[in-house]
């Protein structure tokens, strides 16, 4: 079952700007350490790297219902990548509150994220899904 959807556009030069101006008071007010060391990799896609996770986090906050308002940090949602390099969004603090609300009991949530850059935009769009929690294996050894 689909329990939200966020999409967001953003643009990388704003973003690019926004660092240059503001520096790393800028990342640490928005990104998590994990995507301050992903945009750090990627000199020449710095602002883009940084660009679209900004996206992902205005659209994770639009899937769980809430924007960037009601208690939501932008550090409480961050991008990471799988060993394929697949985005993920992880959720903390008030995020991960609001996420645990939405989710059905005996459901377990999964916030799917795809992120696309041409520049000079970036965008990123947020999929939260409650899926049937598998079952819990019995306890105790049979007898």
């Amino acid at each position: 079952m689909i329990l939200g959807i966020g999409t967001d556009l953003a643009n990388i030069e704003r973003i690019g700007r926004t660092h240059a101006r503001f520096g790393d008071r800028f990342l640490a007010r928005v990104f998590t350490e994990a995507e301050q060391r992903t945009a750090a990799r990627r000199p020449r896609a710095f602002a883009a790297t940084l660009a679209k996770r900004w996206a992902a986090k205005e659209a994770c906050a639009k899937a769980l219902g809430t924007g960037l308002r009601m208690g939501i940090a932008w550090r409480d949602m961050g991008v990471v990548n799988l060993p394929s390099g697949q985005p993920r969004m992880m959720l903390t603090g008030w995020a991960a509150a609001r996420l645990a609300a939405l989710t059905p009991a005996g459901e377990t949530a999964v916030v799917h994220v795809s992120l696309t850059d041409d520049h000079p935009w970036a965008q990123a769009v947020v999929v939260i899904e409650a899926l049937a929690a598998p079952p819990e294996p019995a306890s105790g050894a049979p007898g």
